[in-house]
């Protein structure tokens, strides 16, 4: 199922976040002399874009999809993955994080994101009115306005190697 057009500023923060998973995920191990840039990266994403991303999802999209109770199960799970995320996000600024962490925030936040995608939007698509979905896209729009669109440049350390 195509992505409704309301939905598609959350699905492109959602690809340049996968992007640095991806990244990270093909770095690894990370070495530790790697782990300060790494954080850097990390926090410069979530400054610039990943906070107001959960802080949208929370005050516009979650509840909509409450309406829907048989998506309740599915809000509550995304909600705790945001407190984790954000945790480990906080972790990562204080510069507290080791190489398996920076790898765990990775594979957490991939996860998190493949089931937005493919579960809540694809439900919340097969259960809202196209004018709920505008009127749901018009609250992102807004919602999102401040936020920055992350256009990291890799640094040597973060950038991907070529295959030897």
């Amino acid at each position: 199922m195509l992505r409704d057009k309301n939905l598609i500023p959350l699905s492109h923060q959602h690809q340049r976040a996968l992007a640095l998973c991806v990244r990270i995920e093909r770095a690894s191990p990370i070495a530790q002399s790697d782990v300060a840039a790494w954080l850097a990266e990390i926090a410069q994403l979530f400054k610039g874009e990943i906070r107001a991303h959960f802080a949208a999802e929370e005050d516009v999209l979650f509840p909509a999809a409450c309406r829907f109770v048989e998506l309740i199960p599915l809000v509550e799970e995304l909600v705790s993955d945001h407190e984790w995320l954000r945790a480990q996000f906080e972790r990562g600024a204080a510069g507290m994080m080791a190489p398996e962490d920076v790898r765990a925030l990775a594979d957490r936040l991939s996860a998190h994101i493949r089931k937005e995608e493919r579960q809540l939007f694809q439900r919340l698509q097969e259960r809202m009115s196209p004018e709920e979905m505008a009127g749901t896209g018009r609250k992102l729009d807004e919602a999102l306005k401040d936020s920055r669109q992350a256009c990291i440049l890799p640094t040597q350390a973060t950038s991907l190697k070529s295959a030897r």
